[in-house]
């Protein structure tokens, strides 16, 4: 008896992370690359010509804003707890 016990708590244990975190996790990471996306480019072809291009403010303010907040929302995914619907749905 006790052994049936401990089978059905561990089918039910599932993830560590539950499934809506997973796609928190992924939007966050998306938001990353966005981030990095937009550092990218500023490329000078001739290296004796001064490019300001390069100092935009989309690469040096607006970029790693973006970055930050990715990271900051990858914390906010992992740490956030299910509500109770999500946990009822878990144990289906």
């Amino acid at each position: 008896m006790a052994k049936k016990n401990e089978v059905k708590k561990a089918e039910k244990a599932g993830f560590a992370i539950p499934r809506e975190n997973y796609k928190l996790l992924i939007i966050g990471f998306a938001i990353i690359v966005l981030g990095f996306i937009l550092m990218a480019g500023g490329k000078n072809t001739d290296p004796n010509v001064f490019n300001e291009d390069m100092f935009s403010f989309r690469r040096l303010t607006l970029a790693p804003i973006i970055v930050l907040f990715g990271f900051a929302f990858e914390i906010y995914a992992i740490m956030r707890k299910p509500k109770q619907k999500d946990k009822d749905n878990e144990l289906d």
